[in-house]
């Protein structure tokens, strides 16, 4: 088994009940947050995004005491949905509510709402502007998977056709920004580490086979992007108990999924801790937003 730094301990236990499921949303703003600081890259502020509603000098101020967990769902018909199902290429026919024949629509104007400040609406321009010449990667699955679908249909509606593209490589599908030179990747990864269902369409579903100590196959891909998004729910579908193999020889072995859990976030952590530069180099997930 990869053993964990000293340094990684805590950040680990932290991250057991929450980690490896990613708000995109909340990764959105805090990448404005932090771009915001330097004036010279992006203007923060724009008389167009919801005036009455938003000053980003007051949400940069309240940000630090804003618990952004708790709030509310509000009905937003004046600023959502943010793109129509219509109107996005990139959308697979899974997710394609409307089209599938789901008889109603307001589901796509809901937000969320804090209780003690008021999220900025998405701009996808200012993300563009965030992301020129930087790679934003998403890593899990299906949900992941869903999350960068949203993510390119709210990007792609500024980008004139021509200046966009969309393409597949193995366990990757990457969306390009051609002048802004982003891109946006999504990888599949559904346990993180290593597992039989890593193929993207040919895998097992009930049958699944984890190496908890083996991520290597993955992070080679994530070395150098600029951002990477870290979400997985499958640990919890279908059965308490998992089979897994951790360390050598590689013997399979039915573990509790919590343990296996615990064991596959330490191989990943450790991996962070090795690989990342928190100076070119971000990594989001649940316990950037304590």
């Amino acid at each position: 088994m990869t053993m964990l730094s000293v340094s990684s301990v805590p950040r680990v236990l932290s991250l057991f009940p929450l980690a490896l499921a990613s708000l995109v949303v909340v990764g959105t703003v805090r990448l404005f947050l932090e771009n915001c600081s330097h004036p010279e890259k992006i203007i923060c502020h724009s008389s167009a995004i919801e005036p009455p509603l938003f000053s980003s000098t007051n949400f940069l101020s309240n940000w630090s005491q804003c618990n952004i967990y708790d709030g509310k769902w509000v009905l937003d018909n004046a600023s959502r949905p943010l793109y129509k199902e219509e109107d996005c290429p990139y959308l697979a026919n899974q997710v394609t509510c409307q089209r599938n024949g789901r008889p109603d629509s307001l589901y796509q104007n809901w937000r969320w709402q804090p209780n003690g400040c008021t999220l900025p609406r998405f701009d996808a321009r200012k993300l563009l502007e965030i992301l020129r010449n930087k790679r934003l990667m998403f890593i899990g699955d299906s949900i992941q998977r869903s999350q960068f679908q949203s993510m390119v249909c709210l990007l792609q509606s500024v980008i004139p056709d021509g200046k966009k593209s969309i393409h597949r490589a193995p366990s990757m599908k990457i969306f390009k920004a051609e002048d802004f030179n982003a891109t946006v990747v999504f990888y599949w990864a559904p346990f993180i580490v290593e597992s039989n269902s890593d193929h993207a369409v040919k895998h097992t579903v009930h049958k699944r086979l984890v190496k908890l100590d083996s991520i290597e196959k993955h992070s080679q891909h994530w070395k150098g992007v600029d951002v990477l998004v870290f979400e997985s729910y499958v640990w919890w579908m279908y059965s308490p108990l998992i089979n897994a193999t951790n360390g050598t020889p590689y013997i399979v072995e039915e573990y509790k999924v919590t343990t296996a859990y615990e064991l596959a976030l330490r191989t990943w952590a450790n991996w962070i801790d090795t690989n990342i530069n928190p100076q070119t180099q971000k990594e989001l997930g649940m316990e950037d937003w304590k």
